[in-house]
């Protein structure tokens, strides 16, 4: 299941999100939003699947929607790696 900007704020506003893990895979790092019902990807507003270049940055993002705790999963990230533009 993906899950767009506004309603990750709304779940966050009703105290439904139970963890939000950033997820740093090769160069692209995701957000997953866990709720009751498992766990959602953050999507942009038309459906993909929001990306990050960094992880500071998708940190930002979620403490700007009012969560200030997060997990961290970085096993299969590649720093150096260079992402393709699609």
């Amino acid at each position: 299941m993906l899950m767009n900007e506004r309603t990750i704020k709304a779940l966050v506003e009703a105290g439904a999100v139970k963890k939000v893990r950033i997820i740093a895979n090769g160069a692209a790092i995701h957000i997953d939003i866990v709720t009751k019902n498992g766990a959602v990807t953050a999507t942009t507003l038309k459906g993909a699947v929001k990306v990050w270049a960094a992880i500071d940055t998708a940190a930002k993002w979620i403490k700007n929607l009012g969560i200030g705790r997060i997990e961290l999963i970085v096993e299969k990230w590649l720093p150096d790696q260079k992402g393709l533009k699609i």
